[in-house]
């Protein structure tokens, strides 16, 4: 087993060895929700596609830890530096305190990631908590001239941090060009920068405000991107091994956490940069102000106008897992139909793992079947190909029932074991009931069933075979043989 990871570094856009700076500690940061709403559809890709590469981690090395943000305060609903603090906004609607909003849509979120079975993070730090520390970085990088106060708000000066550094390195961009085409935009409510470019670190409260603290400027509240570097060096350094997040948080927000960070501690800040793809619904990006998002409890659910039917959190897990975290997810009811077939396949064969039987030699290479699983995780966390290899382990769990291949009692236990570590451990997928009108019993009665007809077969009793077979047709319930053994479903 090779312990060499090759990942997709977003700075450079280039596939890089994972080398930590620490190999008995990695420090991972990922950018969380902000709570002012349910999790959707985006979020379970997120985070699920996160959750997988924090299991890879755990499995590689001694210790990993994964500090996620929870964003209480200072997202604003423009996501740059005007409009309305998106949770101040809720509060207003919902006639609740802001915090209560929070705490309301916080427990909601992880009560629909641990049903997703997303590992919690070490720590869920929360901006909040943490003005004190912000504060001192927006002091020391107004002491060193990379920003500057005007009437109670603070803002980093991009322009001077380009002159030694390089703004917009991570996303691509060029600083000339962006600040050209500011300077051709209205600076309507933004005419207290110097530069259109540059981007608060700190905002002057209005007395109408819901959520401010008292700050050297005045009262006011964190702008957004400082938030996340200061969390970030706090519990894992000035220099980390990775920083994760949506791709949409690319530009502005990772750039303008890179810019603070490098101006205030003059070091490289994260080493790797992940960025998950977006959803869409038939090739258009789902969002809430499309008004095609479907919330995590929908999926659950199944109340969503855009939903057939509900589909069980693995499934949706399944359903994530199957498409690369770098990848767009396309929604579709087939797809998640498919995915639940798929998944309920892979189940059944975790549950006749259990019933194989050792010989005395092996004719299938158990090392190597293990080889091409961590090989897949170790491209860039390649789910989609690690599942692929899972569903080559059914035609070896159907051959061993059959006789047609044969492991010995060591090399039995090795194919479980590696079976269940991808399976539970690393895809982090759950054995749960079957859905629709499938339940858990009637699915261990009806392997009982299929086992008797298997048994019938192999006795050469086809007469009996087929009359499992009709009076199962019978109660609409179709029975179909295939080389990794019989599966059944209802009839329409």
């Amino acid at each position: 087993m090779s312990k060499d990871i090759f990942l997709t570094n977003s700075f450079g856009n280039k596939k890089e060895k994972f080398i930590p700076i620490n190999p008995k500690k990695i420090g991972m940061y990922v950018c969380g929700p902000t709570v002012y709403g349910d999790a959707h559809l985006g979020h379970a890709k997120s985070y699920v596609s996160f959750d997988l590469i924090y299991r890879y981690l755990k499995h590689i090395f001694p210790k990993v830890k994964y500090v996620q943000n929870i964003t209480d305060v200072g997202h604003l609903t423009d996501d740059a530096d005007e409009g309305d603090d998106k949770i101040a906004k809720q509060s207003r609607l919902e006639k609740v305190d802001p915090m209560a909003v929070v705490e309301k849509y916080m427990h909601n979120y992880f009560r629909d990631m641990d049903a997703l079975n997303v590992e919690r993070a070490s720590i869920y730090p929360r901006p909040s908590g943490h003005i004190p520390e912000q504060i001192e970085i927006i002091e020391d990088l107004i002491k060193k001239g990379y920003a500057y106060e005007v009437n109670g708000s603070v803002y980093f000066d991009v322009a001077k941090y380009n002159e030694k550094h390089d703004y917009g390195k991570l996303s691509g961009r060029n600083i000339e060009e962006m600040m050209e085409g500011a300077a051709n935009r209205s600076l309507e409510g933004q005419s207290e920068k110097r530069n259109a470019v540059d981007f608060a670190l700190w905002k002057k409260a209005e007395p109408t405000h819901l959520m401010q603290w008292n700050s050297p400027w005045g009262k006011g509240y964190p702008g957004w991107h400082i938030e996340c570097t200061v969390m970030s060096q706090k519990y894992l350094g000035d220099n980390f091994d990775i920083h994760g997040g949506g791709l949409e948080n690319a530009f502005p927000h990772h750039e303008c956490e890179i810019a603070q960070a490098e101006a205030h501690t003059d070091k490289a800040f994260a080493n790797y940069w992940l960025h998950n793809n977006m959803v869409t619904i038939n090739g258009q990006k789902m969002g809430k102000s499309l008004g095609n998002g479907i919330f995590c409890h929908e999926l659950f659910s199944g109340d969503n106008f855009q939903l057939d039917r509900a589909y069980s959190p693995m499934t949706v897990r399944f359903f994530i897992l199957q498409s690369h975290y770098r990848s767009t997810l396309d929604f579709s009811n087939e797809a998640l139909e498919a995915a639940s077939k798929g998944l309920d396949r892979l189940q059944k064969g975790v549950l006749r793992l259990e019933n194989l039987k050792a010989s005395n030699n092996s004719t299938i290479d158990v090392k190597a079947f293990e080889d091409e699983l961590y090989q897949a995780m170790n491209d860039d966390f390649n789910s989609p190909i690690a599942i692929a290899k899972l569903f080559d382990g059914l035609k070896w769990i159907a051959a061993l029932e059959k006789g047609d291949e044969r492991l010995t009692e060591k090399d039995l236990a090795h194919f479980k074991k590696t079976y269940h570590t991808f399976y539970f451990d690393i895809l982090g997928l759950k054995m749960e009931k079957n859905e629709g009108t499938k339940n858990e019993v009637l699915d261990d009665v009806m392997q009982l069933v299929l086992a008797f007809r298997k048994a019938a077969k192999e006795q050469k009793d086809y007469a009996t075979a087929d009359q499992i077979r009709d009076k199962l047709k019978a109660l609409k319930i179709a029975v179909k043989d295939s080389k990794d053994g019989a599966e059944w479903h209802f009839e329409d």
